[in-house]
């Protein structure tokens, strides 16, 4: 990890947001698709609330509104779950400095669409919680795997005691997980190296035949005349 650590540079998170309500949406539109297609959704829904998000704006959309904006009809369900739980206080979010990650994440799962993962990458990115370890995400343990040059990738539950050694600090160590996957390192980590291809021998051609003289493809050679006798 360290030599990782060295090769990424500091560790670099983006902004909070502002209102935490808004933070879920976000993670729940950002699940299953790619960055640049998850912004384009979420860019158009964010469109139709003029006055700001919030959970009693999600409330009185029309029905198929967000279907419009062309997010999924599971995940418009989740989003209006979210909005209606944060409502009549199912799921407050004004306490959450308060509570622990455990606490938090049992609370969270209760809306409709909002699993662990969700959960958790609401507490690392947003609440800013330092021992997280998302041992069910993809990317944390593909870089897990190739930063210590690992053919197959661990699977959960052999992922967890892994990040036993970093507590405190397992947000930390999945971040840099992530980096591996994204980013080109100098040199290969821990075991993974590449042991170098042994030289190829050239092809020795054969030596050509010398060509017989008076002759011609397809034909055979001729024989040397007869010398007349005197």
């Amino acid at each position: 990890m360290a030599r990782l650590i060295k090769s990424v540079g500091p560790m670099d998170l983006r902004a909070p947001s502002e209102d935490r309500f808004a933070a879920l949406v976000r993670s729940i539109m950002y699940q299953q698709l790619a960055g640049a297609a998850a912004a384009a959704i979420h860019g158009r829904f964010l469109k139709l609330f003029a006055r700001g998000l919030s959970p009693a704006a999600v409330l009185k959309l029309p029905d198929g509104t967000m279907r419009s904006a062309g997010v999924s009809g599971p995940k418009a369900a989740a989003i209006t779950d979210l909005a209606r739980k944060m409502a009549d206080g199912t799921v407050p979010l004004h306490d959450a400095d308060s509570l622990s990650d455990d606490e938090l994440v049992a609370r969270m799962v209760q809306v409709r669409g909002i699993g662990p993962w969700t959960a958790q990458m609401f507490l690392m990115f947003q609440l800013r919680r330092l021992d997280v370890w998302p041992v069910d995400d993809y990317g944390v343990r593909k870089g897990w795997a190739a930063a210590h040059g690992l053919k197959e990738l661990l699977k959960p539950r052999e992922m967890q005691p892994e990040g036993e050694k970093f507590r405190p600090y397992r947000s930390i160590a999945a971040w840099y997980c992530w980096r591996v996957v994204d980013t080109v390192l100098p040199v290969k980590l821990e075991k993974a190296r590449v042991a170098p291809n042994p030289s190829k021998p050239k092809p020795v051609k054969a030596p050509l035949a010398p060509k017989a003289r008076n002759s011609k493809p397809g034909r055979a050679p001729l024989a040397p005349k007869a010398r007349k006798r005197s």
